[in-house]
């Protein structure tokens, strides 16, 4: 069983911490248990369940009406939601839940299916993009199974490297972009996706993946000087250091153009050198990727 925190249900189910603490005194269908510190923890049908009573309640339905159905009338008021965003974050949630109960044949049914219907492009962005922040969240608190994580990272990760193969534009771009992750960097998915977006869009990838020390990296870039560098953090180790590796970037590769995106990227505040640019969603990054 997993245990969670106040704090990570928050971060899940965009349900600020106070409210789900009323929600508890007030109805039945959240009964955390404590730690011999008297720290509240959730199990996972009571995440599963406060996603369920979020999404819910942010398309209209009363947390009192709520508490009162059946296990079984809120799954088909779910399923009978139209509002496209709605939909969306049901299936993010779908594929929450199905990681959770170590269900992967749902949860690549769920993707699979979602593909045959918005093709590769739609589903990452749609999907797969807001569930990896969604268990970012989990990855960074340490409140994740590994094996969860590594049984739908791979899943997701062959869904993607498919889609690059198959990538396939009618533009040529006259530009080369390289990717890579430093070292202690292991979460490569995103970065995966953004080579399959320029590939999508012409651009020429040059792709190193995870865990690349910055004297490798300077090796490629000194012989194919790219135009633009992408980099994408979604779970640091505890010791990196952001405004240090900043600095590192800008020394190394001057004034090309890094971009720098990831969760890591909304918490910083800082100044950045110049020649990077922090891009703190995908929305930024598509935005950017036709000025390249």
């Amino acid at each position: 069983m997993n245990a969670f925190t106040i704090k990570d249900l928050e971060n899940l189910s965009g349900i600020k911490a106070h409210t789900i603490r009323i929600w508890e005194q007030r109805y039945g269908f959240l009964k955390p248990q404590r730690t011999s510190t008297n720290i509240r923890f959730y199990s996972s049908d009571e995440l599963k369940t406060i996603l369920n009573v979020a999404l819910l309640n942010k398309y209209g339905f009363k947390v009192s009406h709520i508490d009162k159905m059946q296990p079984q009338e809120i799954q088909e008021r779910i399923l009978a939601l139209t509002d496209i965003a709605a939909m969306q974050e049901r299936f993010v949630n779908d594929l929450l839940q199905a990681m959770i109960d170590l269900d992967m044949d749902l949860f690549e049914k769920i993707l699979a299916n979602y593909i045959i219907a918005k093709g590769i492009e739609r589903t990452i962005i749609q999907i797969i993009f807001p569930f990896l922040e969604k268990i970012g969240i989990l990855w960074l608190t340490g409140h994740i199974i590994p094996a969860q994580e590594h049984l739908v990272t791979n899943i997701i990760r062959q869904k993607i490297i498919v889609a690059i193969d198959k990538a396939e534009s009618p533009l040529v771009a006259d530009k080369t972009a390289l990717l890579f992750l430093p070292e202690s960097e292991y979460h490569e998915l995103g970065l995966l996706f953004l080579n399959f977006i320029l590939k999508n869009r012409g651009i020429k990838t040059i792709y190193l993946g995870a865990n690349v020390p910055l004297k490798d990296i300077d090796f490629v870039f000194q012989q194919k000087k790219p135009d633009v560098i992408f980099i994408h953090l979604t779970a640091t180790s505890a010791n990196f250091n952001f405004e240090k590796f900043l600095q590192q970037i800008h020394v190394q590769f001057g004034t090309t153009k890094t971009v720098i995106s990831g969760f890591i990227t909304q918490q910083y505040k800082k100044k950045v050198p110049p020649g990077i640019e922090c891009k703190k969603s995908l929305q930024e990054l598509l935005d950017f990727i036709p000025s390249i």
